[in-house]
């Protein structure tokens, strides 16, 4: 069995993907070690979140939706996780955590989740204090764990970044660097610690209270294959791969592309505020914009790179879920973050694919003229 899981973002997202599979190879009989949550943002309204990770009977996540053609549902009390802790209140014990138990790290800090303050780049890596970002807070967790001669590490990052494992790497080095930690600690991070490429999927439309979380069926965990890499289950919806960009050329620029797009519309138009994923494609002047979006634009960019029908069935995939009669998706949790979201997978696209979308480019146009 290898050594303790720590997560680090409490979102109702993980709980529903990487703490459920979990629970589910554990209930399977594989040998799964236990999972600790940590609170990064201080958020005094997660504070209910945190003990309900501590509550021996777990926490509940209700899969609803269509699988092969027939309406599912089903809950399962999720009992991966042991306890939460908050960086905020719990540092010292976190820093023993990941320097002497863990072995494998998870992450998902939403969109902003890997900037950096200015602020940080003369703290150090000082372990007493945490720094203000996650992966300064990473940077001195991997620190100590050196400076404690610890063992190799496996990072899985969950964020909707491009090539996030790599990403996070570069980021956390350069805080070293500036930090002046030495090329011994460098050396550490270069050949000990594995800073995995990963994308997920699975729609995770609301959270339940105090802890869980309300899930489609489908789901995927596609995770680059690595010298060292560790995962830490087997379960049908991770997937290694020697090359992770097609999934996630797929999943950035068709689901998330889409959502993003609809986000626009909700927000230009100044649509309900509780409108949902599901009512706005309700409306047949919506959903035929989308649909021609994807057409028009989407489809021949993808065209142009030899993934033309693969795209053409994952769009009619994305179309479903999107219309997924059991999930109630709220497009102002989407719109969070709108002109960075327009920014990762609109703009992204745009300079990927190098066709024609008049559509997709003015609102790109428009984010940037608004910032």
């Amino acid at each position: 069995m290898a050594g303790l899981i720590l997560q680090f973002g409490t979102s109702r997202f993980l709980q529903a993907h990487a703490d459920l599979f979990l629970h589910e190879a554990r209930v399977a009989g594989q040998d799964v070690p236990p999972v600790v949550i940590i609170q990064t943002s201080g958020a005094p309204e997660r504070a209910g979140r945190l003990a309900a990770f501590s509550d021996p009977a777990g926490f509940p996540v209700i899969i609803r939706g269509i699988e092969d053609g027939k309406p599912i549902e089903r809950r399962e009390m999720v009992k991966s996780v042991s306890r939460g802790l908050s960086t905020a209140r719990d540092w010292n014990a976190i820093i023993d955590l990941f320097a002497d138990e863990a072995d494998i790290i998870l992450s998902n800090t939403g969109d902003a989740g890997y900037a950096v303050a200015q602020s940080e780049d003369s703290a150090g890596l000082n372990p007493e204090t945490p720094l203000a970002s996650f992966p300064g807070k990473l940077a001195q967790l991997l620190y100590a764990r050196w400076q404690r001669g610890g063992r190799a590490l496996t990072i899985l990052p969950c964020e909707l970044v491009n090539r996030n494992g790599p990403v996070l790497e570069g980021i956390v080095r350069d805080i070293a660097t500036r930090a002046e930690a030495g090329v011994d600690f460098l050396r550490f991070l270069k050949k000990e610690v594995v800073f995995a490429n990963t994308l997920v999927d699975r729609i995770v439309s609301e959270p339940l209270e105090p802890a869980g979380a309300v899930a489609e069926p489908y789901a995927l965990w596609a995770i680059e294959r690595a010298p060292g890499l560790r995962l830490p289950c087997d379960h049908p919806a991770i997937v290694l791969t020697d090359d992770l960009a097609p999934y996630e050329r797929l999943k950035l620029y068709i689901l998330n592309l889409g959502h993003t797009v609809l986000a626009d519309i909700w927000q230009e138009e100044a649509r309900p505020a509780d409108e949902t994923v599901r009512v706005i494609l309700d409306d047949p002047a919506v959903a035929a914009r989308l649909e021609a979006v994807y057409r028009d634009e989407v489809m021949p960019g993808f065209a142009s790179h030899g993934m033309g029908d693969t795209a053409r069935a994952y769009v009619g995939t994305t179309m479903d879920r999107f219309r997924n009669p059991y999930l109630d998706h709220r497009i102002a949790d989407i719109a969070s973050n709108h002109a960075l979201k327009v920014e990762r997978r609109v703009a992204a696209f745009l300079d990927w694919a190098g066709t024609p979308a008049p559509v997709l480019r003015s609102i790109v146009s428009r984010q940037r003229v608004a910032a």
